[in-house]
Formats: structure tokens, sequence, C-alpha cells
């Protein structure tokens, strides 16, 4: 099940193909703003679905080169809103770092507020994310049958997408193909950063022998905060950026897009995929069978 408070409801009308009008209720993704603190300083703003923000802010931290092992971080907390808001808000996490930890926060990427849907264009510099993580320290070549059974275990966890079919998800899998952790949010970042973010506080970085399956297209960020976890084999349902395969490449990742069910072939006649055949791209690095 979603957080309680992933999906609203929402009265509209419906028009079907018809022309028929009738009143219906809808369910909403659940868009908040959520101010990430580090030391009770501000540090970012993002638009997020409210649930499991502990994990996106730790994931935050991490992606964003703040904090690398799980020792850095005492404790995350939940805050009143500021500006004499009412407390019960709570859309303020803010992390409390060991006092060995320094944070340069002139080496922030972010500035202060980024968009669900925008990631790179947040970033105030692309060069300085580029060299930010380590490539990949070992190879990890992910099996192509393990991969095509992985969008209909993803689906079996997408609650939140099933009920208002506006939502990402990112989810984990062993090399053997268990789901290990999935999360849903509007933001594709935020999604992989509740999984980030999760591993962390559960001190189980990195995450070299796991799989990565996003929902949707795969950008130049989302390959980095996936570096950042050391997590070897991304694979999405949709598309690759150009920046997200040039990225993969020079940083030793297996990059796979378009993991979907096979076209059907063209006439009865023709000899087409087997049923529930899956097809892919493979954009950077190899697969095993």
């Amino acid at each position: 099940m979603p957080p309680a408070n992933a999906l609203r409801p929402k009265s509209i009308t419906r028009i079907e193909g018809d022309g028929a009008a009738a009143v219906r209720t809808d369910l909403l993704a659940v868009e908040e703003p959520l101010e990430i603190r580090v030391a009770g300083r501000s540090v970012a703003v993002v638009m997020r679905t409210p649930g499991h923000d502990r994990e996106l802010a730790a994931g935050f931290l991490v992606t964003e080169g703040i904090v690398q092992q799980r020792d850095d971080v005492i404790d995350i907390i939940r805050c009143g809103a500021s500006g004499g808001e009412p407390s019960s808000t709570g859309n303020i996490m803010d992390a409390i770092l060991a006092r060995n930890v320094t944070v340069d926060f002139t080496r922030l990427t972010r500035h202060v507020f980024t968009s669900s849907s925008c990631g790179l264009c947040s970033k105030a510099s692309i060069e300085a994310v580029r060299a930010q993580f380590p490539p990949i320290a070992r190879t990890f070549t992910p099996s192509r049958r393990v991969l095509t059974a992985l969008p209909e275990r993803l689906r079996a966890a997408q609650t939140a997408f099933a009920g208002s079919g506006g939502v990402h998800a990112s989810a984990l899998f062993t090399a053997e193909g268990t789901l290990v952790s999935a999360h849903e949010d509007v933001g594709r970042h935020n999604a992989l950063d509740k999984v980030i973010g999760e591993a962390f506080l559960a001190d189980t970085l990195p995450l070299a022998d796991r799989i990565l399956l996003v929902s949707g297209r795969v950008s130049f960020e989302l390959m980095q905060k996936a570096l950042a976890a050391q997590i070897a084999a991304v694979v999405a349902i949709s598309a690759p950026t150009t920046a997200a395969v040039e990225f993969a490449e020079a940083n030793g990742q297996t990059l796979v897009g378009f993991l979907r069910p096979a076209a059907a072939p063209a006439s009865a006649a023709a000899t087409g995929p087997a049923r529930g055949a899956m097809r892919m791209n493979v954009y950077a690095g190899t697969l095993a069978e």
C-alpha cells in the first residue's frame, strides 16, 4: 500500500468516447515541497510525494556527496515548518551529522529549489558533477533472462501508480531478480533517492551487486545518482539520453533501455516472438544470457 498521504481524491467530470459525461472520483498523486536541511541549514527544497521522507533526505545527502558512510549521519529528524506555520505540516527534514563530518556547502550542485520533473536543470554546473564519484570498482554483468521478468515485478509494487497513474518508480533487485526495495514519487529523481536512502540508512551501501530498474527514461542525473551508490546495472522501461549513455560508458555501468514486451508479428502468418517475450536495447556494457 502507498503511504496514506501519497494519494488524494478529486471529483472530476469524465467524458467518454461517445460524449457521455459523468461525475467521478479520481485519485491524484500528491505533490508537496520538502525542505532538506543539514545541521539546521537549508540546502534544498524538492517537490515530492509525501512518504519515506527520511529515506529521500538520506538519499539526497548521498547522491549530493555530502555523506559517504552510515556513521556520517547521527539522525534525520522531521521539523515543524518555519515562518510561524503549524508544526503539523512537517515538510522539513533536518540531518544531524557526526562531528567529524565537514560540509562544504559551496560544493552543493543544486540550487535552493528543484522541481519533481527536472533534475539536471537544477544543477549549478554540469561539470561539477561529472567527476564527483569514482567509477564502478568491479564488473557486474546482469542476466538478460533475469531482466525480462523485472517489469512485471515492479508493476506489482507500484501501488500508488495503480491508484493514480501519476508517479514514477525505482526498484532494486538482486542478480537473481528478487525485489529488494521499491519506492514511488512524482519525481523520478526522488524515487531513486528514496531507494538509495533506504539502503544507506540500513548500512547496505554500496549496491554493487544490485540491478536498478526505473519506470521512465534515464537522464544523466539518474546515472550519476546510481553511481553514487555504486550501482553498476541500470535498466529502464523507456529511453536513455545521450548524456546518460556517455556517463555509463565512462564509468563502467551497464545501461539497458526500452525493456518492454516484444512487438506482435506483422501478420498472423509471420513468425513472431513467443508470448511474454521481452525486448530491450543495450546502450552500454554487456549482458549475460
